[in-house]
């Protein structure tokens, strides 16, 4: 083993130090862990050598904390006349406490130019997934009683949380997240962090978590629309932990579904089944209205589903297996959702109507297979969706568009392929664009074919200007 020097005052990494003798490491097993020589890991301690950013996200990964956790580690001990310091998680502020601050370091990171590109090319990590599942299910959360602020937080407070958090949501289902996001990150950074640090009872504290949760839950959820993988599981990350601090288990489940969702996406399947099946179970535990209910069903339909499409085992008997097991779950979504029809739901899921509803269903049959349900869910879902709704729409155009493929009926494919174009072109949205650069690839095969051409000359002329 190097033995570590002695430190003087202004000398070092002491954060990294106390980063590796909290976890028994030596330097030469945290070197070796990360990959580098005992020599470069000794000047990382000593401040004699910087740490490149495939290195910091290396040490994120394999100690499972925030890649801005790490930053704040490599901070040498002489900090600038003109900054805030950092408290330790063992600082005296009570779990609830870090929880508040940990969040709020994400969200300045998000508005800091010199550290933003770090936070962006974060990867994801199925293996944070566990932790958090585990913390979420086991960990006692820590009273919310805080008081170390001087602002006083009161109803209102929260109240206007929730008031930007619908007006960013319906944005967000109007142009994007790309055109949003920003605006959401500021919000946090700059409203709902000194909130965290104010002042005030005990159940206003919670409800003040809980509108914190569904705010960074959203900014996860525009950073997963954006692509931006592992910007988006910190976020929702950082959502659940908020969730668990004001007890409130609806939040928790709309923040785990989200993730089952990243999940799905990524084909992550085993997480994708864990997180959605944890998400109806908080939900189910916290009495959850039947509409939010059949929503997180949904969900957990489509984990299947994804599971079933992405199986080693493509045996009729296991197909008819997925199939069985979505439809249980569809059914009793839509029993679910009969049974609360006027809505009376949760505000984070005031959106949830009938066509979300029949645009949901369809996915799931997507994904199992079944094209002919599938498009005809797409289809009904299209007759539901208003102007206000073009991610919806252009998604199910490109739904139906994609079944109508799959079932052979090509011209019909492209009819609603060309009217998903125009939105794919103006939505800043990523998923947008990689929905139609799918059904494009798809297109392949049939290139020879004239309406084909004739689709592709028209998408390359929009989408390029």
């Amino acid at each position: 083993m190097v033995n570590q020097p002695e430190r003087q005052p202004g000398n070092g990494r002491p954060g990294l130090v106390r980063a590796r003798e909290r976890r028994g490491l030596t330097q030469e097993e945290a070197a070796e862990l990360v990959g580098v020589s005992v020599t470069t890991w000794s000047r990382w301690e000593r401040a004699e050598q910087s740490m490149r950013p495939a290195y910091r996200m290396r040490i994120a990964r394999a100690w499972q904390v925030p890649v801005e956790e790490v930053e704040r580690w490599l901070v040498t001990d002489q900090p600038r006349p003109d900054a805030t310091p950092e408290p330790e998680p063992d600082a005296d502020i009570g779990a609830a406490g870090w929880c508040a601050e940990s969040a709020a370091r994400l969200w300045r990171w998000e508005i800091d130019t010199s550290r933003r590109h770090l936070l962006a090319a974060l990867p994801f990590t199925p293996a944070a997934l566990g932790e958090w599942l585990l913390a979420w299910s086991f960990d006692p959360p820590a009273p919310v009683s805080l008081s170390s602020g001087t602002a006083r937080v009161g109803m209102a407070d929260v109240q206007a949380i929730h008031e930007a958090l619908q007006a960013f949501t319906r944005m967000d289902h109007q142009f994007g997240a790309g055109l949003v996001r920003p605006a959401v990150t500021d919000f946090l950074a700059s409203k709902v962090a000194p909130l965290l640090h104010g002042s005030a009872a005990d159940d206003v504290r919670a409800q003040l978590f809980t509108a914190a949760s569904q705010m960074t839950r959203l900014a996860g959820w525009m950073a997963f629309d954006l692509a931006r993988h592992g910007l988006a599981q910190q976020h929702l990350g950082q959502a659940l932990k908020l969730a668990k601090q004001a007890g409130d288990g609806l939040t928790g489940a709309w923040a785990l579904a989200t993730l089952a969702q990243q999940a799905c996406d990524l084909g992550q399947r085993r997480w994708a089944i864990r997180l959605a099946s944890a998400a109806v179970d908080a939900a189910t535990k916290s009495g959850a209205p039947s509409r939010v209910r059949a929503e997180l069903l949904i969900r957990q339909a489509r984990a299947l589903a994804v599971t079933g499409s992405q199986s080693l085992d493509s045996s009729e008997q296991h197909e008819a297996y997925t199939v069985r097991e979505v439809s249980k779950l569809l059914a009793q979504a839509e029993t679910a959702f009969a049974r609360d029809a006027d809505g009376h739901d949760l505000a984070w899921s005031a959106t949830f109507h009938e066509a979300e509803m029949a645009a949901e269903i369809g996915y799931c049959w997507q994904l199992a297979g079944q094209h002919r349900r599938a498009a005809a869910c797409a289809e009904m879902a299209l007759k539901g969706f208003g102007a206000d709704f073009p991610r919806s729409t252009q998604f199910n155009q490109l739904h139906a568009a994609r079944s109508y493929l799959e079932l052979g009926e090509l011209d019909r494919a492209l009819t609603y392929a060309r009217q998903a174009v125009p939105a794919t072109g103006t939505l800043a949205s990523a998923r947008a664009r990689a929905l139609m650069d799918d059904f494009s690839q798809r297109l392949r095969p049939y290139r020879t074919y004239a309406g084909v051409r004739e689709f592709e000359d028209y998408r390359r002329s929009r989408l390029s200007s």
